[in-house]
């Protein structure tokens, strides 16, 4: 039996609520992340995303002023801290962990050191390599704060299951990943129309030179 919609609540098929009501246009092709044809809850799953990265970069910067520092220095620090337990720590270390650039941990580390919270020293077997570690005063402060951040950090992720953490851990990096190949893609599409912005140009320059010689 054909489907009869309520005029008054608006029910009925989801083709026919698309005939009455045109949808925007698509902004995502990938059938996994159409639900019913549009891409309505892939754009509320990308503008809470977008709240929850900035709340967390609050939460971070949080963090760093309890301590007296930046947002990005607090988290090289707290990465050195916690790596330093696992293997040598180096630029490139620090770098691929936090996806950044080395020459950025560079100029980030270079403060901690002179404000005495990283120390350096050349590696014992590759003296081209420098080798970064917490002193004793990154130490005392990071654990003073864990304290306060551990309860913290359990309000912020308290929606978590197990099963939710395990599953979001494994899938963060590979949207790290591909949201460096979006990037690139993005970047090539600005490439493409600034060329053609200047290639316009330099057609309504000859353009307006042969009209002024004529």
């Amino acid at each position: 039996m054909k489907a009869v919609s309520d005029p008054v609540s608006g029910s009925g098929s989801g083709q026919e609520r698309r005939d009455r009501h045109p949808q925007a246009a698509l902004t995502v092709n990938a059938p996994q992340l159409l639900l019913d044809g549009t891409d309505l809850e892939f754009r509320r799953f990308v503008h809470d995303a977008l709240a929850f990265s900035s709340r967390l970069q609050a939460v971070r910067d949080g963090f760093a002023r309890l301590i007296g520092l930046t947002g990005i220095q607090y988290t090289i620090l707290v990465s050195i801290y916690h790596l330093e337990f696992e293997q040598r720590v180096g630029i490139n270390t620090v770098a691929e962990h936090l996806h950044l650039s080395g020459t950025f941990v560079t100029t980030e580390t270079n403060k901690l050191a002179a404000a005495g919270l990283v120390e350096k020293t050349r590696d014992a077997d590759d003296r081209r390599r420098i080798n970064l570690s917490t002193t004793m005063r990154a130490r005392d402060r990071l654990s003073s704060l864990a304290s306060v951040q551990s309860h913290i950090n359990d309000a912020h992720f308290a929606p978590l299951s197990p099963e939710d953490f395990d599953r979001l851990r494994s899938v963060m990096p590979q949207l790290v990943a591909s949201t460096d190949r979006a990037l690139r893609l993005l970047e090539s599409v600005h490439s493409l129309e600034e060329s053609l912005d200047l290639a316009n140009t330099a057609l309504l320059t000859r353009a307006g030179s042969r009209e002024a010689s004529s």
